[in-house]
C-alpha cells in the first residue's frame, strides 16, 4: 500500500465533507447533530447508520461498520486505498504528494494499467491505418466522436502484432500475459489473443483501461465477441461496459439501462441515450446489481423478447431482489423479434427509445407474471403453487415498503397471508439506549478526546499524570501524543490511527456514543478530569512514601518530597 504523509491525510479529511460524500450515495436524514440512514452495508428497516459531520466519522450500531470518508469509499465504491484517497483529493482540489512511495505490488499494478493503456493506444493507431476496420464502423454508423469517446480501436490480423510492438523484453511480455493480452499454445508459444477485431476498451470506475472486448469484422467468424480473461485488474462479474462514459456524460445518473452488447451501448450513446451499460458476456450478477443501484435509483433491463431474453431477465430478477431497498426501482423492456437497442434507436431515435422505456414492465409485475406463467390461478392448487414459488424469493427482499407491498400482492393473488408467504424478518438491530454508567476518569477523558481531538491541544505538557498506575492511562497518553503530532486530526482519522491497537474496537464504540453538551463544556470537563488524574497521581506517590516510611523509614530527600506533596495536595483540595 502506498505510504502517504499523515499531515496530507489529515488535511484531506478536514477538507472532505463526509456528509456530502456519503449523502451522494445514501439518502441521509438529519437527526440532531448527526445524520442517519438505513445502513448501506447490511439490510435493515430501522436506521442504525449514523454520520457525524463534527467527528468526520460514520458508524453503524447494527453491523459495526465504521470509518472515515476514505474507508467509506473503499467499502462502498470498492476502491483501493490509494484510489479512494485520489478520489477525495480530486474533489478537494488537492495534489497528491509527489514523493508517494509505492510498494512492489503497487508498482506491478501500475505497470499493468500502463500496459493496457499502451495497448489501447496501439489499437487506436491501427484503426486509423486500416480502411477495412474503419469501413466496418462506418457501416454500423459509429461516428468519429463516438469512437474517440469510447476509445474504439482495431487489433491487426497478425500473429504477434501487439507482442512485437509492446512485448519488447521479457518483463513486458510477462506483463502483457498477466493482463490477458497474450495467449499461449500447447507448445508454449506466445501470441496475440486479439487478432483482426474491432476493440472496445473496458474502463474501471476511474476511467482506466482494465480489459478489452473484441468483435470480429467477418460476420461468419467466431466467436463473435471475445473478452479479456479474468486478471488481477478485471473481474467480468463486477464490471459494466460504458459505466465510465455514462458517469462522465451525466452529472447525476437518474437511471441506467442495461443492454447486452458493446455496440448497443455505443449506438445508444451516439443517439443521445447516455445512460446505457452492458454486462460483459455474463448474466447479471449480484455485484452487477449492487453496482447498478449504487449509481442510479432506477435500473432498466433491456432484453430480446424471446425465451432466452426472458431467462436472462429472470436471472436479473434473482440478482436484484435482495437489493431492492426502498427508493430503488427495476424495470424490464422486451424488444420485438429481430430488434435490438442498436436498431431501435436508429429507427425511432432517443425519443422513441425513451417512450419504450416509459412502457417497461415494473419488476413487481414481471415477478408475478413470470412465476405464474404456467399456473392456473383459478384453482386452489395453482394459487398454492404460486405462493410456494414466491415464498423463498420474497424472503430475500430487504425490509421496507416494497417488501410489504410485494407480500400484500401475493396475498391478493393467492389468498395466502403475508406471514404465511414469507419468513418473518428478524428484528433489525437498533441503536440501543445504554443506561448511563459512571465512567472512570480515564475513560471519560478518552471519550472527550474522541469527541473533539483538538481539545487535547489545550492541555499543558508535560502531563503530570503519566506515572499514574490506572487502566487506560498509557492509551490516553498515546492519544494525546498523536493529537499533538497531528493538530488537524479528526475523530475518524484518530480512530483509523488506532485501528490495529488492542483497544481499537473499544475506542470505536466509545467514539460512536454521543456526549451531551458542546465544545466549551467538553473542554471544561476534560480539564477537570485531567486535574483529578493529577491529584490521583499525587496521592499515589504519597501512598508509596508513607508505605516506605512505615516499612523502613525515609531519608531526608524522601521526607522533603512527602512534605511538598502533602502541601500541593492540600492546595488542590
Amino acid at each position: 500500500m502506498a505510504r502517504l504523509p499523515d499531515a496530507f491525510i489529515d488535511d484531506l479529511l478536514a477538507r472532505s465533507d463526509i456528509v456530502e460524500i456519503i449523502g451522494a450515495r445514501v439518502p441521509l436524514k438529519r437527526k440532531g447533530r448527526e445524520y442517519t440512514a438505513p445502513c448501506p452495508f447490511h439490510d435493515e428497516r430501522t436506521p442504525s447508520f449514523y454520520v457525524s459531520p463534527t467527528k468526520q466519522f460514520y458508524h453503524c450500531f447494527g453491523c459495526g461498520a465504521h470509518g472515515t470518508a476514505i474507508s467509506f469509499l473503499m467499502n462502498y465504491d470498492r476502491l483501493e486505498f490509494l484510489d479512494a484517497v485520489e478520489e477525495l483529493a480530486r474533489r478537494a482540489g488537492m495534489e497528491m504528494p509527489k514523493d508517494t512511495r509505492q510498494g512492489p505490488q503497487d508498482n506491478d499494478l501500475r505497470d499493468q494499467y500502463a500496459a493496457l493503456e499502451a495497448a489501447a493506444r496501439l489499437f487506436q493507431r491501427q484503426l486509423a491505418e486500416n480502411p477495412r476496420a474503419r469501413a466496418y464502423l462506418d457501416s454500423r454508423g459509429v461516428d468519429a466522436e463516438t469512437r474517440a469517446r469510447f476509445g474504439i480501436g482495431y487489433a491487426a490480423d497478425g500473429y504477434s502484432t501487439l507482442l512485437d510492438a509492446l512485448g519488447t523484453d521479457e518483463r513486458r511480455r510477462k506483463l502483457l500475459e498477466r493482463t490477458g493480452m497474450l495467449s499461449r499454445n500447447e507448445r508454449g508459444n506466445v501470441y496475440d489473443k486479439f487478432r483482426d477485431r474491432v476493440m472496445f476498451p473496458i474502463h474501471d470506475r476511474r476511467g482506466r483501461v482494465i480489459a478489452f472486448g473484441g468483435r470480429v469484422l467477418d460476420k461468419d467468424a467466431s466467436p463473435k465477441y471475445l473478452n479479456s480473461p479474468e486478471t488481477p485488474l478485471f473481474h467480468k462479474g463486477r464490471e459494466l461496459y460504458g459505466l465510465w462514459q455514462a458517469k462522465q456524460a451525466n452529472q447525476k445518473l437518474e437511471r441506467l439501462v442495461v443492454v447486452e452488447g458493446y455496440m448497443d451501448v455505443v449506438t445508444l450513446y451516439q443517439f443521445g441515450v447516455t445512460q446505457a451499460v452492458a454486462t460483459l458476456g455474463t448474466a447479471t450478477t449480484a455485484d452487477h446489481a449492487e453496482l447498478l443501484f449504487r449509481n442510479a435509483p432506477d435500473v432498466y433491463f433491456c432484453f430480446d423478447g424471446d425465451a432466452a431474453g426472458r431467462r436472462a431477465a429472470w436471472r436479473a430478477v434473482e440478482s436484484v431482489l435482495p437489493r431492492m431497498k426502498d427508493g430503488r426501482q427495476a424495470f424490464f423492456l422486451f424488444l420485438p423479434e429481430g430488434e435490438d437497442p442498436d436498431t431501435i434507436v436508429r429507427k425511432e431515435g432517443a425519443a422513441g427509445f425513451d417512450a419504450r422505456l416509459a412502457e417497461a414492465t415494473p419488476l413487481s409485475q414481471f415477478f408475478f407474471d413470470e412465476l405464474g406463467r404456467d399456473i392456473n390461478r383459478n384453482t386452489l392448487d395453482g394459487r398454492a403453487r404460486l405462493a410456494e414459488r414466491a415464498r423463498p424469493l420474497l424472503a430475500q427482499l430487504p425490509d421496507g415498503a416494497f417488501a410489504d407491498l410485494m407480500r400484500q400482492e401475493l396475498q391478493r393473488q393467492t389468498g395466502v397471508t403475508a406471514t404465511q408467504a414469507a419468513t418473518p424478518p428478524a428484528p433489525a438491530p437498533s441503536r440501543r439506549v445504554v443506561p448511563a454508567q459512571k465512567r472512570s476518569l480515564v475513560r471519560s477523558a478518552i471519550a472527550l478526546l474522541l469527541q473533539q481531538p483538538s481539545l487535547g491541544l489545550q492541555l499543558e505538557r508535560p502531563y503530570r499524570f503519566d506515572a499514574l498506575r490506572a487502566p487506560g492511562v498509557p492509551l490516553l497518553l498515546d492519544l494525546l501524543e498523536v493529537v499533538h503530532q497531528r493538530p488537524e486530526i479528526s475523530t475518524g482519522a484518530l480512530l483509523e490511527h488506532f485501528a490495529d491497537h488492542e483497544q481499537g474496537e473499544a475506542l470505536r464504540k466509545l467514539a460512536a456514543q454521543p456526549l451531551p453538551g458542546d465544545e466549551q463544556s467538553w473542554a471544561h470537563e476534560l480539564h477537570d478530569a485531567v486535574a483529578q488524574l493529577e491529584r490521583q497521581t499525587l496521592q499515589q506517590r504519597i501512598d508509596e512514601l508513607q508505605a516506605k516510611q512505615r516499612a523502613q523509614g525515609l531519608d531526608e530527600t524522601d521526607k522533603y518530597e512527602l512534605r511538598m506533596l502533602l502541601q500541593v495536595l492540600a492546595g488542590r483540595a
